[in-house]
C-alpha cells in the first residue's frame, strides 16, 4: 500500500466534495445553526433550566397572598418582580384559575419560633413559561425568608454546620452544566458522525456509478482506494470540530485545551469512519450500509455512554479542565482499536480487490 496512491485519492474526493449532498447538506445545516447560535443558546439553555430565563424577565407579576401575617409579606412587598394583592385563598385560587393573577402563596398559623415546621403552599400555573418565570422570582424571595426561619431556629442545632464557601465567580452550575456536558461534545462529535455516512456515500457511489472497474486498472488498488476516502472524511472532522470550538469562543464560552479535545474526537471518529466503511464494504449499496450503520452507531453510543470514563464525558472534563490521567487510558484504547479495525478493513478491502481484479481478468467468455 503507497501512501502516494492514497493521497492522490483523497486529494480526488476532495475535489468531488462539491457535488456530495451529504457534506453540503451538513456544513449548510452547521453554519445555519452558527448563525443564530446566540438564539439556539437561549431557548436551549431555557428547555433544560428555566432558572436562566428569568435574567431576561423585567414584568412585575400579580401574585395574591393568603393567610397570616408573616416576615414573608414583607419581602414579597418589596421584590421589584411581583405586584402583591392581600385576599382570601379560595377568591384567589379562582383568579389564578382565569389566569388574571400568576400564584397565589398561602402562608399558615405558624410562628416562626414555633417547634412545628413552616408549612407555606404556593399555587402556580402548570405547563406554562410564565409559571415557570414566577417560580424563579419567588424561589429567591423564599431563600430569603428560609434563612430568617434558620437563624430564629438556630438554637435547636446540637453541632455547628459547616459553611459551604463558593466562589463569587462560579456561575450557574446548570447553564454551565448545560453548556459543557451537552452542548460542546454534541458539537464536536457531531462532525465525526457526518464524516462516517459521507464515507458510505463515497465508497458505495463506486460500485453504483460502475466506476470500480475503471479504478482497478490503475496502480491504485482497492484498498489504497478505500484509504483515500477514509482518509479524507477523517480529515474533514478536526476542521469541523475545530471551527465549531471557534464559535463557541466568540460566544465566550472558554476552552481549556482545545487541541486535545480535537485529538480525542479525531480518533474517536476515525473508529466511527472504519465501522461504516466497513458497512459499505459489506453491503456496496448506499441504504442498506447506511441503515446498518445507524443501527450499529445506537447500539455503540448505548454502550459507550454507559462506561463512566467515555469520549463524551472526557471532552467535558477537558474542556473545563478538569480530566486526569484516565483520558490517556481511553486515548489509548481508542487508538488500539483503530489500529485493529483498521487491519480488518485492510485485509478485507484487499481481498474485495483481488476478487474483483481476478474477475475484470477473466473478461467475457
Amino acid at each position: 500500500m503507497k501512501g502516494r496512491h492514497i493521497a492522490v485519492i483523497a486529494k480526488k474526493e476532495f475535489r468531488g466534495l462539491a457535488s456530495e449532498k451529504t457534506i453540503l447538506l451538513a456544513i449548510l445545516l452547521q453554519v445555519f445553526i452558527a448563525l443564530f447560535s446566540s438564539f439556539l443558546m437561549v431557548g436551549l439553555t431555557a428547555m433544560y433550566d428555566p432558572v436562566s430565563l428569568s435574567r431576561y424577565s423585567h414584568f412585575r407579576y400579580d401574585i395574591a397572598y393568603a393567610g397570616n401575617e408573616s416576615p414573608l409579606l414583607g419581602y414579597l412587598e418589596g421584590s421589584n418582580d411581583l405586584r402583591v394583592h392581600r385576599m382570601d385563598l379560595s377568591t384567589a385560587v379562582e383568579l389564578l384559575k382565569e389566569r388574571r393573577l400568576s400564584a397565589v402563596v398561602y402562608v399558615p398559623d405558624t410562628a416562626p419560633g414555633s417547634d412545628d415546621p413552616v408549612k407555606i403552599t404556593l399555587y402556580t400555573l402548570t405547563d406554562d413559561l410564565q409559571g415557570a418565570v414566577v417560580d424563579v422570582r419567588l424561589k429567591s424571595v423564599l431563600l430569603q425568608y428560609e434563612g430568617d426561619l434558620r437563624t430564629i431556629r438556630a438554637g435547636r442545632l446540637d453541632v455547628t454546620p459547616i459553611p459551604l464557601q463558593v466562589p463569587a465567580s462560579a456561575g450557574s452550575g446548570d447553564f454551565y452544566g448545560f453548556v459543557y456536558g451537552l452542548l460542546v461534545p454534541l458539537l464536536v462529535f457531531l462532525p465525526g458522525i457526518l464524516s462516517a455516512a459521507l464515507v458510505i456515500d463515497l465508497i458505495t457511489e463506486e460500485y453504483q456509478h460502475g466506476t470500480l472497474e475503471t479504478l482497478i486498472s490503475t496502480p491504485v488498488t482497492f484498498a489504497e482506494m478505500v484509504w483515500g476516502k477514509v482518509l479524507i472524511c477523517a480529515i474533514l472532522v478536526p476542521v469541523q470540530a475545530g471551527a465549531w470550538i471557534l464559535l463557541l469562543s466568540l460566544n465566550r464560552i472558554a476552552i481549556a485545551d482545545p487541541l486535545l479535545i480535537l485529538l480525542h474526537v479525531t480518533f474517536a471518529s476515525l473508529l466511527l469512519i472504519l465501522i461504516a466503511a466497513c458497512c459499505a464494504l459489506y453491503y456496496r449499496e448506499r441504504t442498506a450500509a447506511q441503515f446498518v450503520f445507524s443501527t450499529a452507531l445506537v447500539v455503540i453510543l448505548l454502550l459507550v455512554l454507559a462506561l463512566p470514563y467515555n469520549p463524551l464525558n472526557l471532552v467535558a472534563r477537558i474542556a473545563v479542565g478538569t480530566a486526569g490521567a484516565e483520558q490517556w487510558i481511553v486515548l489509548g484504547a481508542v487508538m488500539a482499536a483503530v489500529l485493529a479495525l483498521g487491519y480488518v478493513m485492510q485485509k478485507y478491502a484487499g481481498r474485495i480487490g483481488g476478487r474483483s481484479a481476478g474477475e475484470e481478468g477473466q473478461g467475457p467468455g
